[in-house]
């Protein structure tokens, strides 16, 4: 039996800016909001990814676009890994806390589909975790003449070969 965790990926103020939010905000915020819910309710951990920017990056650390979004904002018994690069495994201690709470499969969502949440799906699956991506509970922006949407549903198309695509309505967390 699988052993789960929820990961929630960079989901910080700083990706909401009203002039260039994340691509249906509002919405990843809701779905996200709903898995979380889900977890609690089944006492799956959950752990969030922070990204640790540099100064003058919107989510430079400390400042109010680092902190992780309020819609979705973590309990003291939820688990808050920081980052600096678009890998949540490098350089963190976020293997060795799976392997302290012996998880084998991981619940991903968040931001950005085509950096930080790819990286980390690849990365998981190549350190042999069970990987579920929630297909629209990860968020972008339109980039190299492609819409958020195009770049949404390529990853949910490519990250197939690494792990299982489900909706969050799908998810049961058991």
């Amino acid at each position: 039996m699988n052993n789960t965790a929820l990961l929630i990926i960079d989901v910080q103020n700083g990706m909401f800016s009203e002039k260039d939010p994340v691509y249906k905000a509002s919405c990843l915020l809701k779905t996200l909001k709903q898995l979380i819910l889900k977890a609690r309710s089944k006492s799956v951990p959950i752990i969030y990814i922070q990204h640790n920017g540099r100064e003058g990056h919107p989510l430079e650390l400390g400042t109010q676009g680092w902190e992780i979004h309020s819609a979705i904002e973590p309990m003291a018994s939820d688990e808050i890994i920081q980052k600096t690069t678009p890998d949540s495994f490098f350089h963190t201690n976020l293997a060795e806390k799976l392997a302290e709470n012996k998880i084998n499969h991981l619940v991903i969502g968040g931001i950005q589909s085509d950096i930080c949440v790819d990286t980390t799906c690849r990365r998981a699956f190549s350190m042999g975790f069970d990987i579920t991506l929630v297909s629209d509970g990860h968020s972008t922006w339109g980039s190299n003449g492609l819409t958020a949407q195009q770049i949404i549903d390529h990853h949910n198309g490519v990250l197939q070969g690494f792990t299982k695509i489900a909706s969050a309505k799908e998810i049961h967390f058991s």
